[in-house]
């Protein structure tokens, strides 16, 4: 009779310890970045009327850092690229309008597809990126290509 009781109550904490133990399973993994995608320029023209793309790599590699994400100063140093390479583009005051579109609507803090660090799950504030997110960051361009 002893036995029979041990048994089941090793059954019971097996079986509990799976279903307890599989939403811990699945919140690992909840932190997992997506796929880079671009949105092009957001909310903005991806250039002028007379050459629509003008400065459409410009923002396609501005995505690439806010998909990434990491810290305010590299949000801050990605902002700064985007405005010089639209400027490098003969751009100079689209190039300000852009800098001050992205510094206000680009905050972590705003649950948008184009915020920093939006290629990871919201929300997610300013924070470096660890070896292993780098790690994660680099095979997921691996499998994209």
């Amino acid at each position: 009779m002893f036995r029979q009781h041990h048994y089941r109550a090793w059954v019971y904490l097996l079986l509990s310890s799976i279903f307890i133990a599989q939403p811990l399973v699945n919140y690992a993994h909840a932190d997992d970045i997506v796929p880079f995608t671009s949105d092009g320029c957001s909310v903005f023209p991806d250039g002028t009327l007379a050459d629509n793309q003008l400065w459409l790599a410009c923002c396609t590699a501005h995505d690439f850092d806010y998909w990434q994400g990491g810290t305010a100063k590299e949000r801050l140093e990605s902002d700064q690229r985007l405005k010089q390479c639209v400027a490098n583009l003969g751009q100079p005051h689209i190039a300000s309008l852009m800098l001050a579109g992205v510094r206000v609507g680009g905050s972590p803090y705003f649950p948008t597809t184009y915020r920093w660090g939006y290629g990871w799950p919201y929300p997610r504030d300013y924070q470096a990126l660890s070896k292993q997110e780098k790690q994660q960051i680099q095979r997921v361009l691996k499998n994209q290509k």
